[in-house]
């Protein structure tokens, strides 16, 4: 039985059978050198990446302030959400840089754009982070300060 796609011709009976064999196989070595990998990444972006230390002590910073305020248990989901986000984001933004770098040692326009892009949604991920943390800490800030 033939099929037309575009440009090409699909025969399906040269469909191989499934074969297992040939699929990652998963267990418990895998999940842990996924971790081993994962970790492996996260020295990396804190040893050489600036804007991950400064989102870090940023993050010991929130955490402290949420200790002495003692918020509430949606506020520490919420809190702990965006510092998450944002790390996770400059994390992703070191990996566009890594694999642009990898990609040409020209500077080429479009290479300039992937990294200002990645960022840039850094950059946009951060504003918002300050943002929510004023929303859940503005309160217990202007308590603090009528106390005063």
């Amino acid at each position: 039985m033939q099929k037309k796609l575009p440009g090409k011709e699909l025969n399906t009976g040269d469909v191989k059978e499934f074969n297992r064999d040939s699929v990652k196989v998963y267990g418990y070595k895998r999940f842990f050198k996924s971790i081993k990998y994962s970790l492996s990444g996260l020295y990396y972006a804190y040893r050489y990446e600036q804007s991950l230390w400064i989102h870090g002590f940023v993050s010991i910073f929130a955490i402290a302030m949420g200790i002495i305020f003692k918020i509430k248990l949606s506020e520490w989901a919420i809190i702990f959400i965006a510092l998450g986000c944002i790390l996770a984001l400059e994390l992703i933004n070191t990996a566009i840089e890594a694999a642009v770098d990898l990609t040409t040692t020209e500077i080429h326009p479009l290479a300039k754009i992937a990294k200002d892009c990645g960022s840039a949604a850094s950059f946009v991920m951060s504003i918002v982070s300050v943002v929510i943390s004023l929303f859940v800490f503005g309160p217990y800030l202007m308590q603090l300060f009528e106390l005063l």
